[in-house]
């Protein structure tokens, strides 16, 4: 995954929708199992947020800044915004 950005009105306390950084990582993780990659993504992170990208997603550090996302929690992730992404498969 390149880069993953919410708009400043999606962050912090006020903002104006919630999930957005999740949803679009959900997407990430859907593309890589039609793909046929099992779920897995990595990206590079911002320092600040490593550890809520560890607490909010299960990523994983692969080295220094670097993060991946692994087969059961790339399920988990696709399992909460595409409710019938797995159903039959």
């Amino acid at each position: 995954m390149h880069l993953l950005e919410s708009a400043p009105h999606n962050w912090g306390q006020g903002k104006q929708h919630v999930g957005v950084a999740g949803n679009l990582v959900a997407f990430a993780c859907k593309n890589s199992f039609d793909l046929g990659f099992d779920g897995h993504i990595a990206f590079t992170a911002k320092t600040r947020l490593i550890k809520h990208y560890i607490d909010t997603l299960d990523a994983e550090i692969i080295y220094g800044r670097r993060l991946g996302i692994f087969t059961p929690a790339a399920k988990k992730l696709v399992n909460s915004y595409f409710k019938n992404y797995f159903n039959g498969k």
